[in-house]
């Protein structure tokens, strides 16, 4: 397992405290590569901020949106404002996981005469990977991803070779044309820390599009961050302190989302099959600790969860068969969620549901 994940309550207290000089690297870092995607990309700021959250968080993030909506302009971008490695994978019914990982081939020394396997890396080594439109590769081929994303490794015979690092997988998938893919399972799905809805621009931000992309105009993006710069920041977002009140809120958001569990409201047992396991939790706080961060702050709120709630729970909760006929989907069931959660301290520990909750 990533121990990246697991392990991220202890770091704050081995790291020390934040300064503000601390706080102020990643909010300016944050500023920069806005304002280099800016040159390139029209709106969408907060699937922008969620997928820097995602990426100081050593998260990845599956985006979907239909066609036409620069989900994959945006990913390239991002990577051109980094001093990294990049790697695009277009992912097609016939794409092997060798095609992805890698492969051992038979290579001959040619002054001694000597065969020996050696191993040629696939894509999957670089730094930012571009999984797009993943749900057009067969389960085998996206299975390969699996454990590159949560070990940070790839094995392939007996040997296992590790990524670089920072890695940071960023997959699109496009919600229309079903005939013909295979959609993530709901266990691949979890790796991915959010899920992000790719929306239509609004009319002010398509005229600009129609005016910039029908024109001369192109955009000179720079680097503004290295890998070492990177890693340093993904230090920092760890040692951001979060009080015991936050983490119980967002352990109270998550478990009502588990069917049959004592406290779940009546409407999550009627509307979800089934609901989020602890990875929503841990990438909730983490996501909490970049947010903050990258908005100058050096502590949680509970507003950060509230934010990320959508993000991190959509894609871990299924919604029943009763729920899909009525048209409600799992962001309307996660809205009741957090509408029906206390935000205080002393409300969310007197309830009497939440009792149940704590006590389970």
């Amino acid at each position: 397992m990533d121990n990246s994940v697991e392990s991220a309550g202890n770091d704050g207290a081995a790291m020390g405290e934040l300064s503000a000089a601390d706080a102020a690297r990643l909010n300016d870092a944050k500023k920069q590569i806005s304002q280099e995607l800016g040159k390139v990309i029209v709106g969408q700021q907060e699937v922008i901020e969620e997928i820097m959250i995602g990426l100081f968080s050593r998260g990845h993030v599956l985006l979907e949106g239909v066609p036409g909506l620069a989900k994959t302009l945006m990913i390239s971008t991002l990577a051109r404002t980094m001093d990294l490695a990049f790697s695009r994978v277009q992912f097609t019914p016939d794409l092997m996981p060798a095609d992805v990982t890698g492969t051992e081939i038979i290579e001959e020394d040619r002054s001694t005469g000597h065969r020996g396997f050696r191993f040629m890396e696939g894509p999957l080594f670089a730094n930012i990977i571009l999984a797009d439109e993943i749900n057009r590769t067969p389960p085998k081929t996206q299975a390969s991803l699996l454990e590159a994303m949560q070990e940070r490794q790839v094995t392939v015979g007996r040997t296992r070779h590790p990524l670089p690092n920072p890695f940071f997988v960023l997959a699109t998938q496009n919600p229309i044309e079903q005939e013909g893919t295979y959609p993530l399972p709901e266990a691949q799905q979890d790796r991915f820390m959010f899920k992000v809805y790719v929306e239509y621009p609004s009319f002010d931000e398509e005229f600009e599009v129609a005016r910039r992309t029908t024109g001369m105009e192109t955009g000179d993006v720079q680097a503004v961050l290295n890998a070492e710069e990177i890693i340093r920041l993904q230090d920092l977002v760890r040692r951001v302190p979060v009080s015991d009140h936050v983490v119980r809120y967002a352990l109270s958001l998550v478990r009502q989302t588990r069917v049959g569990d004592d406290g779940v409201p009546d409407f999550v047992n009627d509307l979800v099959g089934w609901g989020a396991g602890p990875r929503a939790v841990q990438f909730l706080i983490l996501g909490g600790k970049a947010r903050a961060l990258l908005e100058g702050r050096f502590h949680v709120s509970i507003d950060d969860i509230q934010q990320l709630a959508k993000p991190v729970l959509r894609h871990r909760m299924v919604v029943n068969f009763a729920a899909e006929s009525d048209g409600v989907t799992s962001d309307n069931v996660i809205d009741r969620i957090v509408a029906a959660t206390p935000t205080t301290e002393d409300e969310l520990s007197r309830d009497a549901r939440f009792q149940k909750i704590f006590a389970s």
